[in-house]
């Protein structure tokens, strides 16, 4: 059920692990809105905190599931709409310095946000020869109610990683992807921009 905001505003609830949902609220974006110009994959869930040979089967393909099967399909559709409609458009996914380093006690979230990441390479150069930009960014950790999903031991891991001395705030992270999908974002394509406060060197 969609929400109305005003003539140029929409919003759709959906579940990024159900497929078909994402492909309804791509068809619902441009029936209602005539066009998508930028497409931000921003869901994503931690999944739970234990070892790799302990870790629930279930668990991994959900994590999967929303992470990284909900970008490949939010992407699929919105691309074949830009391509159709010669949209200079803009991509950006949010993956995380975990699918650079891997954590800990992480494996599920790490493996998927890798997945992003190459996904956004790959993208990025099919897509090179048109005017869509696909790119990602690689925060460390943010503060945000994602930390609910995470172990308190975790989340201290995870800042003692930072050579900054602090987790990174939504703010920050908004501006770089502001950026991203911005006319002047013409020459980046399926690059990784770092947000980590110095955790990542590369």
């Amino acid at each position: 059920m969609s929400r109305e905001f005003g003539a140029d505003h929409t919003y759709v609830p959906m579940d990024m692990g159900q497929q078909d949902a994402i492909a309804a609220a791509a068809a619902h974006s441009i029936e209602r809105l005539g066009r998508i110009d930028i497409l931000v994959n921003n869901a994503g869930i931690t999944g739970p905190n234990q070892v790799l040979w302990e870790y629930p089967s279930a668990a991994w393909r959900q994590v999967f599931e929303v992470n990284v099967h909900g970008v490949y399909a939010a992407c699929k559709h919105v691309v074949a709409h830009m391509r159709e409609n010669g949209v200079s458009g803009r991509i950006v996914n949010v993956a995380s310095v975990a699918g650079k380093e891997g954590n800990p006690n992480a494996s599920a979230y790490s493996a998927s946000k890798a997945a992003v990441i190459a996904l956004t390479k790959s993208l990025g150069k099919e897509l090179a020869g048109t005017e869509i930009r696909v790119n990602c960014v690689t925060p460390a950790a943010v503060e945000t109610p994602l930390f609910d999903q995470m172990s308190t031991e975790h989340i201290r891991y995870m800042l003692s990683k930072i050579p900054v001395g602090r987790f990174g705030h939504a703010d920050e992270i908004a501006a770089m992807v502001g950026w991203l999908c911005t006319q002047e974002c013409s020459f980046s394509t399926g690059a990784v921009f770092d947000l980590s406060g110095g955790r990542a060197t590369y």
